[in-house]
């Protein structure tokens, strides 16, 4: 059975981006504490879906419904384009996808993304769909486990991971510490990722392994859940998960190289998620990586936020663009999220 091949990714994000400071103005927000959150994560700008601004000169405060619909609309544009793009760059065509798995956690639809998008984009009807829901940041790498299985039982032919996350769909404005740090962290933004199975090394790096690590003591650290006040489905990230995440990085990384032979200093990339400054400070400390081992981590989180499952996809995107990728040199993939749970993948080139 030849190797499932990651071939290429496209991302697509919503047309208006907007700094730090632009959404303290826009929310009036005074609070010193508030504002020493949005201005000292690292983030200088994201890609937002804003509502409109109101008669009185400030923005209309969403209901669920509202909320609800603009996953559903600013999901199906950026997943379209990120798909789009991501065959472009392949020179396939929309004829060529067998599979299409979709993952989201900024809201609830059925038919999911994978029926919307399929029918938007015009992708065969016998096309091969799954729905990754809930899962949280994490789930990019959950979802892959799945396409590439797929791949390697269909041989030759083509599967799309495509991450969708509309995270302003899910802020609430309550003037709390816990609505703030969210809203004040995560941006809207999708990426795909085309899988095949297939022996030709030129194609893209094989997908070796996966290891997983779920933190059961940290299980409502990281959720989405009903605020009965507000009336709304809300994020709510403990302030101590940095720490989970970091203090359990490194069995997860030794038990996805154990038995291959592989040190840890003879990975020579690491494409980790943009969970937040002290995640990605808390995971470099505790597995002995430099600044420049997590650069494009670093930089997608500065210049998208946490774009939740999809964020790793976009460091992978930067890592292809420097063309510096050598055969047989291998990488580590890591997401983590709600569980709480760290996911990691081996691939080589």
């Amino acid at each position: 059975m030849p190797p499932a091949r990651l071939l290429g990714v496209g991302t697509a994000t919503p047309p208006t981006a907007y700094s730090q400071l632009d959404l303290l103005g826009a929310y009036d927000i005074r609070d010193p504490r508030i504002r020493s959150v949005f201005l000292n994560g690292g983030i200088e700008r994201r890609y937002l879906t804003l509502p409109p601004i109101g008669p009185d000169g400030t923005r209309h405060r969403e209901s669920q419904g509202e909320l609800l619909e603009k996953n559903r609309n600013t999901g199906i544009e950026m997943g379209v384009r990120a798909v789009e793009e991501c065959l472009k760059k392949l020179g396939a065509d929309v004829s060529d996808v067998g599979h299409l798995c979709c993952v989201s956690s900024t809201g609830f639809l059925t038919p999911g993304f994978s029926a919307l998008v399929l029918d938007r984009i015009g992708l065969g009807y016998g096309t091969a769909r799954l729905d990754v829901v809930g899962m949280g940041c994490n789930a990019g790498l959950n979802a892959l486990g799945a396409t590439t299985g797929w791949a390697r039982s269909n041989p030759g032919e083509l599967g799309i991971l495509a991450c969708i996350e509309a995270c302003s769909a899910a802020y609430v404005f309550d003037g709390t510490m816990r609505t703030s740090v969210v809203n004040s962290l995560f941006g809207d933004g999708a990426a795909a990722l085309a899988v095949c199975a297939n022996e030709d090394s030129r194609l893209g790096p094989q997908v070796l392994r996966f290891a997983s690590r779920i933190i059961p003591e940290a299980i409502g650290a990281m959720r989405y859940d009903w605020d009965e006040e507000q009336g709304k489905f809300s994020f709510f990230l403990d302030r101590e998960v940095p720490y989970e995440v970091g203090a359990n990085a490194e069995e997860v990384v030794d038990r996805l190289l154990s038995g291959t032979g592989i040190r840890r200093s003879e990975i020579a990339q690491w494409v980790v998620h943009s969970g937040g400054r002290k995640v990605i400070d808390s995971v470099m400390v505790n597995l002995g990586l430099t600044r420049h081992d997590l650069r494009h981590t670093k930089s997608v989180l500065r210049d998208y936020g946490n774009l939740s499952s999809g964020s790793f996809l976009f460091s992978y995107e930067r890592l292809l663009a420097e063309g510096r990728a050598n055969p047989g040199e291998y990488w580590v993939l890591m997401t983590m999220g709600p569980g709480s749970t760290i996911e990691t993948a081996l691939i080589q080139w």
